[in-house]
């Protein structure tokens, strides 16, 4: 599948105005999708008729010109920008540089992002730009539905993503117990000595990542606590990896659930739930499927078992206390959601992540994540790690 951005064209044609502008840095997702492009430092993407037009800084200029997608690159320099800093000042002399990009484009009205920013929208509206906010998201959708190229990027990631998750689980086998704690070469085995065999994999690995979870016993009752300290025997060790590729980008996800040592029969029978849940949800993901309905297998299944979830308690702190996954591509969030709001029918080109789970701080927490592309005869499974909850 080519990158087709059609339904952007669409969203122009029906919002009435001429083009599609972005101002942010290389972080913004959107930018770096419509520009094929990144910087560290704020740079301008406009989509008119069809066509991507960039406005970067000299320092810029050289690289965005052999690696963007866009059809033309101009400078900063090119529209006076120096002159008109020395004339309007620094913030008014920008929204004067692009207020000409604009008028050389023959755009006279835009559409741009709900988080544009707002000093640069009213400069522009000061120079007769009509503004009309997206709150759609509309490049977010189109992000949504992965080409081939950009799934093969995932799937790269997500080999990295495996090696790591290899490599902290053999620590963890590796590791003996003294008085209820791991303990590895004559150390404590802690949370960060296990993120660090991470990090580091996945640096060999072309990949990084900010933060990652290893975390061990109440800590894992938490969903989004990072884990720290001493690792215990008997209790649940929840690591969750979501690296994003150097090269291109591209995030992977994956969780999977350790005890080292004997586990509760709590624990025990709350791993083989879960693993029955996310079973639940893989089997209901085809193309026309809501996230919604996938959701709500899952839920079946838990409330089926006895565990609250959201849908039953909106205010449950323990038992199934978020959506059962999400997109994941340039961010490691993204559309779709896979929860009882997502309304909208899974397509093929989705990647998403199938991640049930149960907490509570008296038992941990259990959390099993595979990362699969919507196919068009039902879904393929990205992920090739073993579901395995014991350790000797």
């Amino acid at each position: 599948m080519a990158r087709d951005l059609s339904a952007v064209d669409e969203f122009l044609e029906d919002a009435g105005v001429d083009g599609y502008l972005i101002s942010a840095d290389g972080s913004n997702s959107d930018q770096r999708y419509l520009a094929g492009f990144g910087a560290p430092d704020q740079f301008v993407t406009l989509h008119v008729d069809g066509e991507t037009h960039l406005l970067v800084s000299g320092l810029e200029y050289g690289r965005a010109r052999s690696e963007s997608r866009a059809d033309t690159v101009s400078r900063y320099s090119d529209y006076g920008y120096q002159d008109n800093v020395a004339e309007y000042g620094r913030r008014h002399g920008k929204t004067e540089t692009m207020a000409g990009f604009l008028a050389d484009h023959d755009v006279e009205s835009i559409a741009v992002p709900f988080q544009f920013p707002v000093g640069t929208a009213d400069g522009l509206r000061d120079r007769s730009v009509d503004i009309e906010i997206d709150d759609r998201g509309v490049i977010s959708d189109v992000r949504a539905i992965k080409t081939a190229e950009e799934i093969e990027h995932v799937r790269v990631a997500q080999r990295a993503n495996e090696r790591a998750m290899a490599a902290a689980e053999e620590l963890l086998s590796e590791a003996t117990v003294e008085d209820g704690t791991l303990w590895l070469d004559g150390e404590v085995l802690t949370s960060e000595r296990v993120t660090e065999e991470i990090e580091v994999t996945l640096l060999r690995e072309g990949c990084a990542l900010d933060e990652t979870i290893v975390a061990c016993g109440a800590s894992a009752a938490d969903p989004h606590d990072r884990g720290s300290g001493p690792l215990s025997a008997g209790e649940t060790i929840v690591i969750d990896i979501f690296p994003r590729n150097k090269e291109s980008k591209y995030h992977a996800d994956m969780t999977r659930t350790f005890v080292k040592g004997e586990p509760s029969e709590t624990a025990r029978d709350w791993y083989d739930v879960t693993l029955e849940a996310q079973e639940a949800a893989l089997e209901a993901i085809e193309p026309g499927v809501t996230g919604t309905a996938v959701h709500e297998a899952v839920c079946d299944v838990y409330e089926a078992a006895g565990h609250p979830t959201f849908r039953t308690d909106e205010s449950t702190e323990t038992g199934f206390i978020h959506s059962t996954g999400h997109g994941i591509g340039l961010d490691v969030h993204e559309k779709p959601s896979l929860s009882l709001s997502g309304v909208e029918e899974l397509e093929p080109g989705h990647v998403i992540t199938v991640e049930p789970g149960l907490y509570d701080p008296d038992v941990g927490g259990i959390r099993i994540e595979d990362l699969v592309v919507v196919t068009e005869d039902g879904h393929e499974n990205l992920t090739d790690y073993p579901k395995k909850f014991g350790l000797d």
